[in-house]
Formats: structure tokens, sequence, C-alpha cells
């Protein structure tokens, strides 16, 4: 699925703003006739999530419905017009002018659907969205489950299965597009590297006649104008592949975060019926025996795991906040960062592709078991990460997959189920490596079917209280023997201690600023000392809202080195130190 994008063949409409919100606790707005409209609203904001804008919604997951009314101009008769949603989380249905349009599951990514036969042109239109955030056994992710025989991580309220706050609604933007009925459809790129040459392979869907004419275009942003143009003809299957070659190709790597703009048009004649516009960075990503292989050279990762999440806003699309977190990126040093535990927005992507930061993407399977309801969860992680890949799949910043975070996975049933879920990720993309984050170390038998070893620790934390030393002791002797058995690089994905801003102790106890600033040295001390060792990301980069727990003060995990508000504790300026000043130069990839 292409973004939407305006150039002299395409056209947008924005639809955010103020949209009509009623709740629909017992769903009875269908029987109701609220999808042809509905009275009795109040106003919320599109995008956002509705669980901070209004008091008595908190906790409430139930459905809900949108409204909002707009025109389509008329210059667009003629035209494909699609209906796209960044998020809805989780259930989504959608109608316009009372006609059903769609549904969707799953929140974290776009969906979209072909209104063209359902707008009335140059007249007023009505679009109804029902949301519903409720989770179940056979969701992804999963909670809401009050059965005992369910595992739980905890007792916490709202009832999830994961330590972070379920938001819901339209969280991301929803846009009116057009394609002309000639259209491209799809375009995959992958770059291969010999010496300083690079060629940049171009695949593309389009639907077009057989033998109808396309040029592929790269122009490389800067001075040089043009650097590689190709022609190709459409095949039966209404496809074509052009093979870009850049003969002293500038590539991308965090220091030098190069795009260039691939231009994709279809011609009838001299006439261009349709086109697409695409911004490239041309790299390289592999494993290599113990090493992760940037543009042929190895890579050490420096960062964080990141949620999306800020007061009042919730999971929902900030720009300001965007901008500010990759500000706040580049002050600590960090090259690179995990979505956790969800895909992040595609406007993040895209600063993330500017600045040179490398990202690994990962799906919504969060703490997934394997016991009742598996073959319905599986299908559900399937389908995620088809559509997290479809995405995502041209960002020169996406270097890794990741499948799932910390699942149930030390028992046997677990093996098949990431073993397919790794099948598919490889098969999907041959061009970067998948992953999945274990917090059960050797004792995860999937890990042999990952490129990656990732591993989450918490000792001196969770376990082992304020035992620093020990914890580290033990982390060493845990990634040796890890490596022995599964014999692929290493990433600490997650460790960290929950943190009170101003709390200081001399000498360090737990929540001070001391202990979090000693935990994360020595743990990232003991990482940098294995050879085999690819990356360090801190848990987490900002605080974030939760559930509520008796662990949980405020209803907030205040791991993060920054403030949910983005001001620094005592760990960044430590981070900032080691990562700007200290990096060593055979850990430091392109430096």
């Amino acid at each position: 699925m292409l973004s939407p994008q305006e150039n002299r063949c395409r056209e947008t409409k924005d639809l955010g703003g103020l949209w009509g919100f009623r709740l629909d606790p017992d769903d009875q707005g269908e029987e109701l006739g609220w999808q042809s409209g509905f009275s009795e609203e109040r106003l919320i904001a599109v995008p956002s999530s509705w669980n901070d804008q209004f008091q008595d919604l908190r906790n409430y997951f139930r459905s809900v419905w949108y409204q909002t009314c707009f025109h389509s101009p008329r210059g667009w008769q003629g035209e494909r017009v699609w209906l796209r949603f960044g998020s809805a989380n989780y259930w989504a249905d959608v109608w316009v002018n009372g006609t059903k349009a769609g549904a969707h599951e799953g929140g974290h990514l776009p969906f979209e659907f072909d209104v063209t036969e359902l707008l009335c042109s140059g007249k007023e239109n009505c679009l109804v969205v029902r949301v519903s955030g409720r989770l179940s056994l056979e969701t992804v992710p999963w909670g809401m489950v009050p059965d005992p025989d369910v595992p739980r991580s905890a007792e916490q309220y709202p009832d999830i299965n994961f330590d972070f706050f379920p938001y819901c609604g339209l969280q991301r933007q929803v846009v009116l597009h057009t394609t002309p009925q000639e259209a491209i459809r799809e375009i995959i790129t992958r770059t291969t590297l010999k010496e300083s040459r690079a060629v940049l392979h171009v695949s593309v869907q389009a639907d077009i006649p057989e033998g109808a004419r396309v040029r592929c275009t790269l122009d490389s942003q800067d001075e040089a104008g043009v650097v590689a143009e190709e022609d190709a003809t459409v095949t039966d299957d209404g496809s074509f592949d052009c093979q870009l070659a850049v003969p002293r190709a500038r590539l991308w790597c965090p220091t030098d975060p190069h795009l260039y703009e691939l231009r994709v048009r279809i011609l009838d004649d001299d006439r261009t019926v349709d086109e697409y516009h695409l911004s490239v960075g041309l790299r390289t990503i592999a494993v290599q025996g113990d090493q992760l292989l940037l543009n042929g050279r190895p890579i050490f990762l420096t960062g964080f795991g990141k949620h999306e999440d800020f007061p009042v806003v919730g999971r929902a699309l900030c720009l300001p906040v965007t901008v500010k977190d990759f500000g706040l990126l580049k002050w600590v040093g960090a090259n690179s960062f995990r979505t956790a535990h969800y895909p992040h927005s595609e406007e993040v992507l895209q600063m993330a592709d500017r600045e040179g930061v490398m990202v690994i993407g990962e799906t919504p399977a969060v703490a997934l078991f394997f016991g009742r309801g598996s073959a319905q969860r599986l299908a559900v992680c399937r389908k995620q990460l088809r559509e997290l890949i479809a995405r995502d799949k041209n960002h020169p910043s996406v270097i890794m997959w990741s499948v799932a975070n910390e699942p149930d996975s030390d028992v046997p049933e677990a093996v098949p189920f990431l073993k397919e879920l790794a099948d598919l990720a490889h098969g999907l993309d041959t061009t970067r490596p998948a992953t999945f984050t274990s917090h059960k170390g050797c004792a995860d038998e999937a890990i042999r079917y990952f490129d990656v070893m990732s591993l989450n620790r918490y000792r001196a934390w969770y376990d082992y209280p304020a035992q620093i030393d020990l914890a580290c002791r033990l982390l060493s002797d845990e990634m040796e023997a890890m490596h022995r058995k599964f014999g692929k690089p290493f990433i600490l994905t997650e460790t960290g201690a929950d943190t009170v801003s101003g709390l200081h102790a001399d000498p360090p106890e737990l929540f001070s600023e001391e202990f979090q600033v000693e935990m994360i040295r020595c743990y990232l001390e003991t990482v940098l000392s294995k050879p085999f060792a690819v990356g360090t990301h801190v848990w987490t980069f900002a605080d974030f809202k939760t559930a509520q727990a008796y662990r949980r003060v405020g209803g907030i995990n205040r791991k993060g080195v920054f403030t949910r508000d983005r001001q620094p504790k005592m760990a960044a300026h430590m981070l900032r130190r080691l990562w700007r000043g200290e990096r060593t130069e055979d850990k430091g990839g392109d430096e």
C-alpha cells in the first residue's frame, strides 16, 4: 500500500479536525441506524486517543462512533477515490453515506477502501466510523480476559497483559486521496553494492495494460540532479522492473543519511498518466557471523526501546513531539531505536530516514502465550506482519523486523508458532534480518530460527533487587551461554530501572536517579565486553502511561531516561557522555 501523496496526477484531502463522537457500550448503534449519522454527539479531535480527552473515558474500551461531513471536489470526477486510515485501534467499521465501505482489525497500521462509487460529487458526504478497543483472547495484543486459566503478568487495571496503556481511537490521519484509473499500485526497492557502485532494483505493480511504457528516474536531490534513468515495458500481469545503476553512490548511513528521489511514471507518448515519488536510501543491511553489517561494515546499535506516548494526545500522531524526540535522540547520541511494542507512524519513519536513525520495526505481538486461542492469534500475527512489511519495506531507516516482544516462549508450542513468523518475515523481505525480543534466554528454542538474539533483562530491578554487580555477572554468563547455543549476534533490547525524577540517594538506591545511572552503565559495559554484541537499547526513551498497579506510581512506567514531558534525567546525561564521547572506533560503524 503506497502512502497518499500530492503530485500532478494525485490529490489528497485531510479529514482531520473535530468530529462528532458518541458512546455505544451495548453495541446498539448499528441497529439504531447510526451508520447513516447520529445525534446527541460530543466533539472529539481526530487524530487522538479518546482515553485522555474525557474524564469519563480513561478506562472505557467498548464501542464508540465517530462522524464527520466533507465535500468531494468536482475535479475528482473520473479518478478513483480512496479513504485511508493511518490507524484505528482496535476494531473499525466504516460507512460512507450510509453504505458500508469495509472493516479492519488491529491498531497501528493503515487500511483503506475504494469509495469512488459511494461519494456524492460536489455535495456533502457523511463519514461514520465505529471503533472498539475491546481486547480478547484472540486479539493481538490480547487482554481483558477474566479467566484464571489464562496466564497473567500481574493484577492491574485495566485488565491487560502488557505494560503500557491500551489507548484507543482514530489515532492517526484520516485522508481521502485519488489515483488515476491507470495507476501505480506498489513499488518495492532493494539495493545491491559492489565497491562504490550501487544498483537500485525497482519492482512495480500497476493497473495498466500490457505493453505500456514506464520510466524510472533516480534524482540525487542535490546539485548532481538525475543520476540514473531507465524505461521499461509492462508485462501481462501489470508489473515491470528497473535497475538503476549509480557509479559513485552516497550510501545511506547514520552519519550521512543521503536520500535519493525515485520517480516512477506511466507514459502515454509524452503524457504522464500517473507518477509516484519515493525517497530512497541506497544501503544494505546483513548479518554475517557475529556482526551486523551496514553497507558491508560492522555497525553497533545505541539507543532505546521507544513508545508513542504523550500527555493529552495519548498514542496519537503528534508531529511536534516527533520532531522533539528526534532532536533528543541526536542530542543523547543514539543511532537507533525499536518501535516498542507496535508499529510507529509513517511520519516517524520519514523522520528516521531523513535524520539517519536506524529502526527495528516491531509488530503488536506483545506478551504472546500459546494456549487457548493460539490458532487465531497466529492468523492475526501473520496479518499484522504482512501489513507492517508492506508499509515500511522501502524505508532505509528500517534495518530489522521484530515479530514479537517477550512471548511466553519457553514452552514447546511456541517454537512452531514463532518459526512460522520468522519464515514469513524472511519470505516477504529477503533484505533485512528478523528477530524477536526474548526474556527466556537459553530456554527460548525459537531463537535458532532468527538472525539476531535479542534479550530483555532487568536483574537488579525485578529480581535480585539493587544487586547490580550480581546482575551483570549473571548477564555476562547468560550471554556467553546463549552464544554457545545459538551462535548469533546479540542485542540487549531492554534494561533499566524505574526512576523518580529528582529523587537522589548516596549510595544509590532503587528509584533514585543515581541507581538508574549505575544499573544502565553496568549493563552496557557488560554487553560491550562481548565481541558478538551488536547493540544496546535502554528501556526506555521516555516515561509513559500504563495501567494502574501498585508498582506504577501515578500509572506511569518511569524507566525513561527522559520524563514523559521530555526533560532529561541523570541517565540521559550519562548516555550522552558514553555515546557521543567514549564510543570506541571498532563499535562505531561508519564513524
